[in-house]
């Protein structure tokens, strides 16, 4: 396993289709303002490349509305990738146009089968193993899958339990550098970061978890300054970028790229 998981070099991601407006959701906030999620979006791409690292930017998928959410269609490790078979039945074909993409990037690319499910966004993996929220979307028999499937490279699977009402797993965490997360007190109570070092989100901020620790950067959605405070005081360096538009679908910092 890589000591430092959130040192990448390489990141894909995917233009906002005008189709958008039909993603899913678990409750209606609104309707998504393609405008400004594209550029939104931008502003992500160009903070990835900001560190130097390569980003591919794959054009919309109309067909797909979720497209753009590309963290759910594979687990990329340094020693291969992972096609993932989502929860969400009028997903699927994500993972069809991905793998190709990913083909080209890696020697090794291995699938999810099933019976079971399961999405990148359920998935966090750390310097010491990988954490697997069970989850409306990833359920026993898909993380047993992917257990069978990175043993051969020697890593460690946990897996843990979404709270109650949390799309994603990493919805309410995201990594900080290899013994530091950032996750809300809700999932913090389940006990599933013992041994980590765990930075809470501000209370009303729990939007704030869903970050990336991408090389020196720690990008997570504007708005919530109390937590970036904290963030900043703990000597992380911090870019904020509007996500008003992907929160309507759900979506937050990690869906939008697989990073690499």
């Amino acid at each position: 396993m890589t000591e430092h998981s959130y040192e990448f070099t390489r990141a894909v991601t995917r233009k906002p289709s005008a189709s958008i407006v039909e993603g899913l959701r678990a409750q209606d906030i609104g309707t998504p303002d393609l405008e400004q999620m594209l550029i939104d979006h931008a502003q992500y791409v160009e903070t990835l490349r900001e560190t130097g690292a390569e980003v591919v930017e794959l054009p919309a998928l109309e067909a797909y509305p979720d497209a753009v959410f590309v963290e759910d269609t594979a687990l990329c490790l340094p020693e291969g990738a992972i096609m993932m078979r989502p929860g969400a039945p009028t997903r699927a074909g994500e993972v069809d146009g991905m793998a190709p993409v990913l083909r080209d990037c890696y020697d090794v690319v291995l699938d999810i089968n099933g019976p079971g499910f399961i999405e990148g966004g359920d998935i966090l993996t750390t310097a010491k193993e990988i954490l697997v929220g069970r989850s409306d979307r990833t359920d026993a028999a898909g993380v047993a899958e992917l257990r069978s499937l990175v043993d051969r490279w020697g890593y460690s699977v946990h897996e843990v339990f979404t709270p109650a009402g949390v799309l994603h797993f990493k919805t309410d965490c995201s990594l900080l550098d290899g013994e530091t997360i950032l996750a809300t007190k809700r999932l913090d109570a389940s006990g599933c970061f013992e041994g980590y070092r765990v930075i809470h989100t501000a209370d009303g901020e729990e939007a704030a978890a869903n970050a990336i620790r991408f090389n020196q950067f720690v990008i997570m959605p504007a708005g919530f300054p109390k937590t970036a405070k904290r963030l900043r005081t703990a000597g992380y360096e911090v870019r904020e970028i509007n996500n008003t538009e992907c929160a309507k679908l759900d979506g937050g910092m990690s869906c939008l790229s697989l990073r690499f």
